[in-house]
């Protein structure tokens, strides 16, 4: 039986011009398969010789052979490249001729060619291969990582309340809650996070956020470049609405305040009606 959309040992059984020919394994010589020169990798092959072949349909829709390794078999999510849009979906780069069909009904958001997301690989009806971006169902939960730890994690989608769902190592189901981001995030995003959870169900809750004692760090020294910039004053106070602090510094009211606080303790800033100032 061969494996669609995966790696197959198959013994070389005829040698032609353009290629070789490997058993299909089913006894019948109309079907074996093409070995095209440009996909052996150089190798001079022998009858007889046995090759680990990975096995996909081409543009034609026949089986056909490669040495090369594609960047991800049926059943793997992989990080991959957008190259096309077409009325009937997207085509990805896999790493090999024939480009990965993304049909429309598995976009869950839009794709922008040029541009990289998470795809699960999978076999269709009519045994093409082709990508779907509803990858949640085939990731995995993990206790191998605990609060406090950094991780690598790729923007797959978003829920209802605008929390993000995130796979890290492109393995684990993971997530962002809303109140844990203030920047834009979008969909195939490599991010840096760090676990602050461990839910029930093992999926990791996360943030893009620093511990608070070096976000407020980063802050204040952010306010006293803000200030100094400006000719050493600013409309901005503890009174200041949360929207315009968001507006100017992408932080929430209460880390604004938090780090205006440390700042008028060490005797740097002084505050009024009319604002903050430098001393």
């Amino acid at each position: 039986m061969i494996n669609i959309g995966d790696f197959n040992k198959l013994e070389v059984v005829r040698k032609v011009d353009f290629g070789y020919y490997l058993g299909g394994n089913t006894g019948n010589t109309s079907n074996d398969i093409l070995l095209p020169n440009r996909s052996t990798e150089d190798r001079e092959l022998n009858i007889g010789d046995e090759v680990e072949a990975f096995i996909y349909r081409d543009s034609s829709d026949r089986l056909i052979a490669t040495l090369h390794k594609p960047f991800a078999k049926v059943g793997d999510i992989a990080y991959l490249k957008v190259v096309s849009t077409t009325s009937i979906g997207s085509f990805i780069d896999f790493g090999l001729e024939k480009d990965i069909l993304v049909p429309m009904k598995e976009k869950l958001y839009p794709l922008q060619n040029g541009s990289y997301y998470l795809f699960y690989i999978y076999l269709d009806k009519t045994g093409r291969l082709a990508a779907t971006t509803y990858v949640d169902k085939y990731l995995e939960t993990t206790t191998a990582y605990g609060v406090g730890d950094t991780v690598t994690a790729t923007v797959y989608g978003f829920q209802t309340n605008n929390s993000v769902m995130v796979a890290v190592d492109n393995k684990y189901r993971g997530v962002i809650l809303r109140n844990e981001y203030f920047n834009e995030i979008n969909a195939g995003e490599v991010l840096e996070l760090r676990v602050i959870k461990l839910y029930d169900d093992n999926k990791l809750g996360l943030t893009p956020r620093k511990s608070t004692k070096s976000e407020v760090t980063a802050l204040q020294e952010a306010i006293l470049t803000y200030l100094k910039n400006h000719g050493n004053s600013m409309p901005y106070n503890d009174k200041s609405s949360p929207e315009e602090i968001y507006e100017e510094f992408h932080v929430s009211k209460n880390y604004f305040k938090n780090s205006l606080g440390g700042l008028m303790k060490k005797g740097l800033i002084v505050q009024d009606q009319n604002g903050t100032k430098l001393k």
